[in-house]
């Protein structure tokens, strides 16, 4: 017997592939050195605001009650987690009552080298709060790990993480309950050096 969680989840995997957010047969450069086959496209998220909208609101929708409830800050990181987390805490409000203190959200941003940081205005933001970190995808799960870290160092505590997309190949842990909103099982990626795409002369897909 299936819930409504399984239905959210079932529905938001074909509507990312129908909408082209979640692409599952491209020839990616992602930008590290690898290349792949499948590519969370969040310039689809970022051109119409009504769909980061409508996936905040379905990752809301897997939520346990008690992380809906308990979530004092929202937390993600820079470019597409942090805009899914404002867009989360904005309609957690709308699922408490009036009365139930406004949730708060906290940016992670990169430094000058490109390290992952929290501006000393959010830190005081998090400081003794409870914090749902999100992001737009979960690869190994070193991002969500790294900024556990820095929201920890700023007196938060991370009760839960989720995302719109997890690879299903996470390496670190955090110890918390994860919700992705959609899991696809992508293929190995590829060294550029050593890539079968580009072997073949398969054009790499760019936006």
């Amino acid at each position: 017997m299936t819930t409504r969680r399984d239905d959210v989840r079932r529905q938001a995997l074909q509507n990312l592939k129908e909408f082209e957010v979640l692409m599952t047969d491209g020839h990616f450069d992602y930008g590290n050195g690898y290349h792949g086959q499948v590519y969370l496209n969040p310039h689809r998220l970022f051109r119409q605001p009504s769909a980061i909208w409508r996936f905040a609101q379905d990752v809301i929708d897997i939520l346990p009650e008690t992380v809906i409830t308990a979530t004092e800050v929202v937390v993600g990181p820079v470019m597409g987690g942090a805009l899914l987390a404002h867009t989360i805490a904005g309609l957690l409000d709308g699922r408490r009552s009036l009365t139930h203190p406004q949730c708060s959200f906290a940016p992670i941003s990169l430094d000058s080298d490109g390290a992952l940081v929290i501006r000393a205005f959010y830190r005081t933001v998090l400081a003794g709060k409870k914090v749902l970190l999100v992001d737009d995808v979960r690869n190994t799960g070193k991002t969500f790990e790294r900024a556990k870290t820095l929201i920890e160092s700023a007196g938060g505590r991370v009760m839960a993480t989720a995302e719109i997309y997890d690879r299903m190949e996470a390496i670190a842990h955090l110890n918390v309950p994860n919700y992705p909103l959609a899991e696809y099982k992508a293929p190995d990626n590829h060294p550029v050096a050593d890539c079968p795409m580009c072997r073949r002369g398969a054009p790499i897909t760019t936006f």
